[in-house]
């Protein structure tokens, strides 16, 4: 067993392989770290940069995203999922350019009361930004302490949790402390992962109680299942005379919250009900294919439903607040949902076959 304290191990590996140059470690402003911590949360690197890079050209400071419409912001987020994050980034900027002055607040507390950000990344945004000590707790993490001293129980049970910051604070050093928070998320991203852990790599093994019995798959512990329940919907592909599709701006809460998506056909209500409550006239319809996407809390079932329309009245309003008629080639400027953007590119020759 090695004598070496856990902090000093971890760093001379991180000095040797861990990940220096990844795109927020250049020049890490608050700002810069801020949108790549909230960016990684349930996301992994390699899925992270390619937006990280698109959304820091467009708002390369925090002014210019508290400045942005959210409909932009989501737009630059649409693949990412989990799109509150980006609600939350939104309102978050806005909030420190207009009780901050503009600067990314210095104190945990101020911080944490930022929506979005909770003590790990609070934690993590001060410590890889300014240097400043906290413990930090993100999954990665999570799994390396569980690990190390073969800690029982699911990581997010609230005695568990409590256990964990505990060894956290202990075990953060006083000394490069953004090198040390780096090291141990690059720690269980690259050698202590969720499957096989590569146990013989790691800096910590020789006193990690998991491997000493030879259980370092049990760790940490997996959250009791319950099944998902199934919802499903229609989503109508509503297509005009002109070949435009009707987009429907989501509500600001709830899944895809803000997002443009398609319009939603209540159970108990025809595609004629529907049509004659919009003032459109109804000249055909017909199914596709139902698909299933995946939430983290529910399957959600969708059968796309084609309508094809035309106006039934002159005077009819067609673009209301939240809707509007786009051409399917140039959807790819609103923020959609990812499901409903790859159903979009599926369909879209089908849709040209039945005009």
């Amino acid at each position: 067993m090695s004598n070496e304290p856990f902090a000093a191990r971890l760093l001379a590996w991180f000095d040797k392989h861990g990940r220096t140059d990844l795109p927020w470690q250049h020049d890490p402003t608050p700002y810069r770290v801020w949108v790549s911590e909230v960016m990684l949360q349930q996301t992994q690197v390699v899925t992270v940069i390619p937006y990280y890079l698109r959304f820091l050209a467009r708002f390369p400071t925090l002014a210019a995203l508290a400045d942005a419409a959210l409909d932009e912001v989501l737009a630059h987020w649409s693949g990412l999922g989990y799109y509150s994050r980006a609600r939350h980034l939104h309102r978050a900027a806005q909030l420190i350019r207009d009780r901050h002055q503009g600067q990314f607040p210095a104190q945990l507390e101020e911080v944490m009361a930022l929506p979005g950000i909770g003590r790990s990344t609070a934690g993590a945004i001060l410590a890889l930004a300014l240097q400043q000590r906290h413990p930090i707790l993100d999954g990665n993490v999570k799994r390396v302490l569980c690990r190390h001293h073969a800690l029982e129980g699911w990581p997010g049970a609230p005695a568990v949790e409590k256990q964990l910051w505990q060894l956290a604070e202990a075990l953060t050093p006083h000394q490069r402390v953004a090198a040390y928070t780096q090291a141990i998320m690059d720690l269980g991203a690259t050698l202590c992962t969720r499957s096989r852990p590569r146990c013989e790599q790691c800096p910590l093994h020789e006193d990690c109680r998991a491997r000493a019995t030879g259980a370092a798959s049990r760790f940490p512990q997996p959250k009791p299942r319950k099944a998902l329940p199934i919802r499903t919907t229609t989503l109508l592909l509503v297509i005009d005379e002109a070949g435009e599709l009707l987009l429907e701006q989501r509500p600001p809460t709830g899944i895809w919250g803000g997002l443009w998506s398609l319009p939603e056909l209540s159970a108990d209500a025809t595609p004629e009900e529907w049509s004659d409550k919009q003032q459109l006239l109804l000249r055909a319809h017909h199914s596709h294919a139902p698909f299933r996407h995946t939430f983290s809390h529910f399957h959600l079932d969708i059968t796309p439903l084609e309508l094809r329309v035309c106006v039934a009245s002159g005077d009819a309003v067609m673009e209301p607040a939240g809707r509007v008629w786009y051409k399917p080639s140039a959807i790819e400027q609103l923020g959609l949902p990812a499901p409903v953007r790859r159903m979009l590119e599926q369909l879209t020759p089908t849709m040209r076959n039945h005009q």
